[in-house]
């Protein structure tokens, strides 16, 4: 078992290579001076099992080209089977034609990663679960329930808790967590977009008077669902609001709309490398999924089950 990375999140490759115990293969991953990508990797990989670790997160069609020369590069070399490790998926979000002449960009994006010649992915949070279906190869879909559940009831766990999705879609995803948190009580705000990147609250399905809300997600973006539910639920008799996402892609303006909203904290994931962007404020936290990913390469490389990590 070989661990190998691009530049996409590096710290989170560390995470993960001191969990296993596992040195990161040493790889030279440059650009020349018209930004072509150029990858040679430093060891022998013949006849290995190797998880190459990239999300593709901003700049996603840079990290993405990465990901794709780096599995080529592997592939060359004799490598048994290439993981590719994508803690965020990016062009999720376009899994469907929401109108006519238009792609279906998450498709296209499975092509390329299994025509590179990717063996199997393995992913966390996936926007759609048909995603998986999208590759023609094995697809493993993590979910950072666990991981969430645990920290909300460290943290949180005496309060008068209740889940909430911020739209319909996301009902599913709630309801798991809130099963995990001794079966809380859910609550659905429902909201109409006008437009790309714009959301309206309309009115909250549920009652949240005097309850502790746990706002719940899989990608936060502008923020301006989130910031906008919170405010809903606050007006709406809510104690408090914290929220709790899978991928804080956090583009524009998103740190500085978390910082002026009614949300007490936001909570991500280290799907993403964004350390940086979010360091000039104490209202986003990190969670990390470093020994989540660890020990599901773990089991990959050792042939065993992978979904009794949620058990």
């Amino acid at each position: 078992m070989k661990l190998m990375t691009g530049n996409s999140n590096l710290p989170l490759a560390r995470d993960i290579a001191s969990y296993l115990e596992i040195p990161l293969t040493e790889a030279l991953v440059r650009r020349f001076a018209d930004e072509e990508i150029f990858v040679e990797i430093m060891e022998n990989v013949r006849g290995e099992d190797v998880f190459l670790i990239q999300s593709t997160s901003y700049p996603v069609n840079d990290n993405l080209m990465e990901l794709l020369i780096c599995i080529d590069a592997l592939k060359r070399a004799s490598a048994k089977r290439i993981t590719a490790v994508v803690p965020y998926f990016g062009y999720a979000r376009q899994d469907r034609k929401p109108g006519p002449r238009t792609p279906i960009s998450a498709k296209l994006v499975a092509n390329l990663i299994t025509t590179a010649g990717a063996d199997r992915v393995l992913s966390v949070d996936l926007h759609a679960g048909q995603i998986q279906g999208f590759f023609d190869i094995p697809t493993d879909n993590l979910f950072a329930a666990p991981v969430m559940s645990a920290d909300i009831l460290a943290r949180f766990g005496s309060k008068n808790l209740m889940v909430v999705s911020p739209d319909v879609g996301g009902v599913v995803r709630a309801r798991a967590l809130a099963k995990r948190l001794h079966n809380a009580p859910l609550a659905i705000v429902d909201k109409r977009r006008e437009r790309a990147g714009e959301s309206e609250v309309m009115n909250i399905i549920g009652d949240v008077e005097g309850r502790f809300c746990i706002l719940i997600d899989d990608i936060v973006d502008s923020a301006g669902t989130l910031c906008n539910a919170a405010a809903a639920l606050r007006e709406s008799g809510a104690e408090d609001v914290v929220a709790y996402v899978s991928h804080g892609v956090l583009s524009g303006g998103a740190v500085a709309r978390v910082e002026g909203s009614a949300l007490r904290e936001l909570v991500i994931t280290d799907s993403i490398g964004n350390q940086e962007a979010i360091s000039s404020t104490g209202r986003i936290r990190h969670l990390t999924i470093a020994p989540l990913l660890a020990e599901a390469m773990r089991r990959i490389a050792d042939e065993t089950s992978v979904s009794s990590l949620f058990d």
